[in-house]
């Protein structure tokens, strides 16, 4: 069998240029049918296995109805970890935030269960204990994702935009941050992944997801990638407190993450 997560995907400066101006990416061909059904397999496994939500949808969160959620997958070892560290994802992201090297924050695997509700607007880096704008998310479907399944949407230039980085994931998140994309005019991109498709996007850039109609999972694995030089901040809410112990435990506010979860996955 022949995969690939190694080899150095070609990135033009028109895409570094349209990153930068629009806060996303969405790249074809990144991996091929092969790839993804050899680590896609261990990947959905795990994230089942180890999933510890019970509740029926009906009696769920508006954030719990979104996905069920695993993260750190790598330190379970295996194929997972193996993707993780794959260079392929991490050179994307290293040349997409335009920095000599990442690291890794942490790895999160998002499978929408078939009738599963939509993932509230939000920006990711409300849960991030870090000082700059350096951070990056991969975002990998194992499978083609249709229109129907909720793919990854989003408001494109919207990464300069402050007002709603103080909110987390919540029915109040979906309100006040679409209606203030819509008053400012920014347009969301929303449209099918092919197999093998994948997107990037900044931790400020704000996004949302659509419910899961289809009759199938939409099985996803992210991997958020911060510059290799990143610092840790003061916490400034309860979640960069808890995100601070739990993946980036002995960080110091001040200096640069370097501990034993966040390992330089990719460096010039």
């Amino acid at each position: 069998m022949s995969v690939d997560i190694d080899s150095l995907y070609p990135v033009s400066d028109e895409q570094v240029a349209r990153f930068a101006r629009d806060g996303f990416i969405r790249l074809k061909n990144v991996f091929d049918a092969e790839t993804l059904d050899y680590y896609g397999r261990a990947i959905t496994g795990q994230t089942v296995a180890l999933n510890t939500q019970t509740l029926p949808l009906e009696e769920r969160s508006t954030y719990d109805k979104a996905f069920l959620q695993v993260m750190n997958l790598w330190e379970q070892g295996g194929r997972p970890r193996e993707f993780v560290f794959g260079r392929k994802l991490a050179g994307i992201a290293a040349a997409l935030l335009q920095v000599d090297g990442v690291r890794l924050y942490h790895d999160q695997s998002l499978y929408k269960e078939p009738g599963g509700g939509i993932t509230p607007a939000h920006a990711d880096q409300y849960y991030w204990p870090v000082a700059s704008d350096r951070t990056i998310t991969a975002w990998v479907p194992l499978q083609a994702v249709p229109q129907d399944m909720g793919p990854l949407a989003f408001f494109a230039g919207s990464q300069h935009v402050e007002f709603g980085r103080d909110l987390g994931i919540s029915d109040e998140s979906e309100a006040k941050i679409t209606a203030d994309m819509e008053h400012h005019g920014f347009p969301i991109v929303d449209g099918p992944f092919d197999l093998g498709e994948v997107s990037f996007h900044l931790g400020w850039t704000f996004h949302r997801a659509g419910p899961n109609r289809s009759h199938d999972p939409r099985s996803v694995m992210t991997v958020i990638y911060m510059d290799r030089d990143m610092v840790l901040k003061a916490p400034e809410n309860t979640q960069q407190q808890n995100d601070w112990e739990r993946w980036c435990p002995g960080a110091t506010v001040g200096q640069v993450i370097d501990t034993p979860l966040n390992p330089v996955l990719f460096e010039a």
